[in-house]
Parts: structure tokens; sequence; C-alpha cells
């Protein structure tokens, strides 16, 4: 499927791009998975040399080698030694782009609050020492709202307060979703439209999904989610174990429990005793499970 849309999103990536020439930018992109995030990145900074990191959850030292191996591949920077350190691998890049300015994307950006938490520190002391100086255009992004939320947006965190630019992407709206159906399907009915909302919510991948499938109609669209092998099947559960993390397993069992219609605290806290056999008596272990919504299950 071709590029649609983000116009506006594009003008800012390359405005700040500009802007980078003179003294560093950092950009903070948010949205939520599939949203098509590393695709319009890519595209807005294919005119300039770019980096483009991606945070996998593995040590710190391997990723740091797989960062090296770019640098040397689409900057031709050289590296002397052994480097298992990212903060320093980030000095060396905000002190090399004083010279000579480049992109920086790092990508799924909250999953060193996994793999090496310290990193936001040392990235909070080397941009504030060389930002100035610096002509790096760096651009990180995530799919984890919480996680960037708290990384970026509270104030006792390292890198608060140190964007330059902060930016949400967000879905397909309808007349994007005509325009796509349009290209592909003249013939399309109201109906089909209707579908494609409903089915993708205006997601871009969900949206390339179906396209790229052939599934330019409601029927066609239906018989390519349900099919045995479908991206789509697991989906939803793959969301909500990237946003509740390790306690995931905890917290659909209290999703269970609502369905079920168990719709009082006192009701789910059986409920999750009888499954984990670790609640105290008076049940105060959920009592972080429930701190956004302390109202909704009083009982």
């Amino acid at each position: 499927m071709q590029f649609y849309n983000r116009a506006n999103e594009i003008n800012q990536l390359k405005e700040s791009q500009k802007r980078s020439l003179k003294n560093a930018q950092f950009t903070v992109v948010t949205g939520r998975r599939r949203i098509g995030k590393t695709h319009l990145l890519l595209y807005a900074t294919a005119n300039g040399p770019t980096l483009y990191f991606f945070v996998a959850r593995k040590a710190e030292s391997f990723l740091c080698q797989d960062f090296v191996q770019e640098m040397k591949e689409k900057l031709g920077i050289p590296i002397l030694g052994e480097v298992s350190s990212f903060g320093r691998l980030f000095e060396y890049l905000m002190i090399h782009s004083k010279d000579k300015p480049f992109n920086l994307i790092i990508d799924e950006f909250q999953e060193f609050h996994h793999v090496a938490p310290s990193v936001y520190s040392e990235m909070q002391h080397y941009w504030d020492v060389h930002k100035n100086e610096s002509k790096i255009n760096l651009i990180v992004s995530g799919s984890v709202f919480s996680l960037m939320h708290k990384i970026f947006e509270r104030s006792k965190e390292p890198l608060f307060g140190r964007a330059t630019r902060m930016m949400k992407i967000n879905p397909f709206q309808t007349s994007v979703l005509k325009e796509i159906l349009s290209d592909h399907n003249s013939l399309w009915t109201p109906e089909d439209l209707l579908a494609l909302y409903s089915f993708t919510g205006g997601v871009a991948k969900y949206v390339q999904l179906l396209i790229d499938g052939g599934a330019y109609t409601r029927q066609t669209m239906i018989d390519l989610i349900i099919q045995e092998d479908s991206p789509f099947l697991q989906e939803g559960k793959n969301m909500l174990i990237e946003e509740f993390g390790k306690e995931y397993a905890t917290y659909f069992t209290i999703l269970s429990a609502i369905a079920r219609g168990e719709n009082t605290r006192g009701k789910i806290e059986a409920v999750v005793k009888r499954e984990w056999g670790v609640l105290n008596e008076d049940g105060t272990e959920l009592q972080p499970y429930f701190k956004n919504n302390p109202d909704l299950f009083e009982g």
C-alpha cells in the first residue's frame, strides 16, 4: 500500500530537521502499536543521513554492537574498541554531529526501561552538556503510552523537559479511508467504508493488511480477519501484554472476572485469590491495580 496522509506530521519533522542544523533537536513521537510511526519517521528523514536504532529486549552490550554496526554502514563512523554502554555511544554521536549533522531515530525507546534504565540519566547528562553545539536531529518513538508518558512527562524523571517537540500519531480519519478505498475499489459502498473503519479503527498497519490482502469489501474483510492464520487474532492480547508488562497475568484475571459479571471489588478479589492464592486477607495486594479507578469496585 502506498504512503497516505501525514502531511502535517511530515512538515513538523522536516522543520525539526532544519532547526537541528543550528542546534540539537529532540523530538518525541508516540502512538499506539501499528499506527505507522516507523514508516513515517524513515519517510520524513529519507533526504538526509539517518541512523535507525531499534531497542530490542536484550543485553545493553548486544544492543550497542547492533548500533555500532549501523553507524559504520550508514555514516562510516569508525568505532575503536568494544562499546558496551549506550550512554557513552550517545555521547560519541552528540560530539560527532557537531561537524557532521545527521538524524538519529531510536525506535521503541521505552524498552530501555527494561534493558538498562540508567540510559535515561546518561542521555540527559550528555544532552545537557552538548546540545548547544551539537547538530543532531534526535527522534525517539514509543508505542507503550504509559512508559513514554512516565519518561518524558513526569517531573522527577531525568528526560523531563528535554524534548523540543512532542508528537502523537493518530489513526487515519474517515476521509483518508475513503481515499484508500477509492484507489482500490471504485465501486465501494458505505457498508464497505464502515467495515474498514470498524475493523481497523484507522490504524495504518491494519488497513495495510486488508488492502494488501485484496480485502476491499465488507465480506472479503471479514473473511481475511477470521481465517485461521490471521494476524488480527492475537493483536488485542499482545497489546494488553505490552501495556501491563510482567504483571499482565493478574490484570487478565481481573478483566476475566469483570467479563463474567464480577463487578465489585470483593468479588474480583475472591476470583484472583482463587486463581493465584497470593492475596493478603484484606486484599491490599490488589490496591495498585485499582488505584486509577478507586470508586469503580466499591462494595
